[in-house]
């Protein structure tokens, strides 16, 4: 064979291999058995639970993004410590008494709301969880005959089994906080009711439970039942009954509870704050609660000119973070609290509403002692941070001798009257918001409030006999007094309250002093505490 022809058959053999190479390959790679898994471990079982059930409410979108892209057992058990810890309200102690108290809130809900699903899954179960007891409960287990209130219209009908559970105030939602359940299945599991109507039993029937309106023929109860009547059936209706109210609420309530101010608990604990301050005043005021604990206000107020306001659905809005740590002489902390506030505006009042203030108030119970304050609060829009350190010492109140609360001046003194006296700056029926620059301008009232403890009792009249004499004084001088004529009276003579309006029309600019002059005619103990403000044109 010649030299040619040997050559021409190896390269034949060589092309033939390497034609039949590349299938084989081919067919290997796409053999699946041939290929690495890309699957990503299930979760075991006991942290499923734990992200599913125990935390499902109050785990915020942010955590469980995060817990789900953790590769490790150790990583996980380190974020739920994490997690647990962030809502400690005293990491000092040993004790995590949020989740203590979280837990047993769940098997609460399992014992006494369960209804073929688990208590923990049920709509009451969910709020009780979330926010715990309620500060009142009516219940209405049989339904029944049921004569409507005065805001559902009136008139009388048929219910199915419901309950209406009364917060006085949830950190996120709001104050006076009302959540209304049905059970029209009668199989023991209520749902949150979406209108006053959903416990009406007899809604769908021609003619039967008829509220006030609909007896008169003023108003159609098709047009209720629609949801579309006029002025005449829904003018009784409270403004927190209204469908967008209503809706909202729900939208608020199945909202996971708020991981607050991390970065202003770093800020207080390291004292370092940015270039940019903000300014603002505290002021601390007390109020004897009983003979070992002592009502402690914090009011915090900033000049709104000071804040950045911007647009949201057509309101302007101006938002501050405030975050307080509280601690002992040793070093203990003893309470903490944070909140947003938001000051809101249209366009129209937004320059009426630049020369207002915001004012924040947080009323905590301490025993008597000496303790630190730590304050920071920040503007959300500008980054803007106010760092304020303040010592202080809760007074001891004896028994023994006739003292008195803080005299505070008030920007705000009016009284409570029928309504509920919840939310900030109530003080008994009296809602009380302090001027804490002591600035006010010429025709503002200046408010005076102050409560008298431990007055004698006259033997002949069982009731305190005192004597309240109201002094204004100017470079020591005093330019008039008024004797106070009050008959109020609460818990049994142990505590007075003082509230008067003081009118500054006739007052020239300048710095005053107002002194309440107080005599106890029984024990003939007298006190005479002062507090100074300023008149501005």
């Amino acid at each position: 064979m010649s030299y040619q022809k040997v050559a021409l058959r190896l390269a034949l053999i060589a092309a033939s291999a390497l034609c039949a190479s590349p299938a084989v390959l081919t067919q290997e790679q796409q053999d699946p058995t041939n290929k690495p898994r890309n699957v990503k471990p299930e979760l075991k079982k006991a942290y499923k639970d734990w992200l599913d059930k125990d935390v499902s409410y109050i785990i915020t979108d942010e955590e469980r993004k995060a817990f789900k892209k953790l590769a490790t057992d150790d990583e996980r058990e380190r974020f739920i410590e994490e997690f647990w810890r962030r809502r400690d309200p005293d990491p000092d102690t040993d004790e995590n008494e949020f989740k203590e108290e979280y837990y047993e809130r769940i098997a609460y809900a399992n014992e006494h709301f369960s209804s073929g699903i688990p208590g923990w899954k049920t709509d009451r179960g969910r709020i009780w969880i979330m926010y715990g007891k309620p500060d009142e409960r009516e219940t209405h287990p049989m339904g029944g005959s049921y004569q409507r209130p005065s805001w559902e219209g009136g008139g009388s009908t048929t219910t199915y089994p419901f309950e209406i559970w009364f917060y006085r105030y949830i950190a996120g939602v709001g104050s006076g906080i009302e959540i209304e359940f049905v059970d029209p299945t009668g199989s023991g599991e209520y749902r949150m009711a979406r209108n006053p109507n959903e416990k009406d039993a007899l809604l769908h029937v021609p003619g039967a439970g008829l509220t006030l309106s609909e007896q008169l023929g003023l108003s159609s109860k098709a047009d209720r039942i629609s949801g579309i009547g006029g002025v005449g059936s829904t003018s009784y209706m409270r403004e927190q009954d209204s469908p967008f109210s209503r809706l909202q609420l729900l939208a608020d309530l199945n909202r996971p509870p708020q991981v607050k101010f991390n970065d202003l608990a770093t800020a207080v604990n390291t004292g370092v704050i940015e270039e940019n301050p903000l300014n603002f005043d505290l002021r601390i005021d007390f109020f004897r609660q009983s003979d070992e604990r002592v009502i402690t206000a914090f009011t915090i107020q900033a000049e709104n000119k000071d804040l950045v306001f911007t647009d949201s659905g057509g309101l302007q809005q101006a938002r501050m973070n405030i975050f307080a740590r509280i601690t002992s002489v040793a070093g203990r902390r003893v309470g903490i609290f944070e909140d947003p506030v938001i000051t809101t505006a249209t366009a129209q009042e937004l320059t009426e509403a630049r020369d207002r203030k915001s004012a924040y108030q947080k009323a905590v119970p301490l025993a008597p002692g000496t303790y630190k304050v730590d304050v920071i609060v920040r503007d959300v829009a500008s980054g803007a941070t106010g760092l304020k350190q303040l010592g202080f010492t809760v007074p001891r109140y004896d028994q023994e001798k006739l003292s008195t609360s803080t005299m505070i001046l008030a920007a705000k003194l009016e009284s409570a009257g029928d309504q509920p006296a919840v939310g900030q700056f109530y003080i008994g029926q009296n809602k009380v918001i302090p001027n804490v620059s002591g600035t006010f301008r010429r025709g503002q009232p200046v408010g005076v409030y102050l409560q008298i403890y431990n007055a004698g009792i006259d033997q002949t009249t069982l009731r305190p006999s005192v004597d309240v004499e109201y002094a204004l004084l100017k470079d020591g001088k005093e330019l008039g007094k008024q004797a106070e004529d009050w008959k109020g009276l609460s818990d049994s003579g142990q505590r007075l309250t003082l509230a008067r309006l003081m009118g500054t029309t006739g007052l020239a600019p300048g710095n005053y002093e107002v002194a309440i002059r107080i005599r106890d005619r029984v024990t003939g103990q007298a006190l005479s505490p002062t507090q100074k403000f300023t008149v501005t044109q």
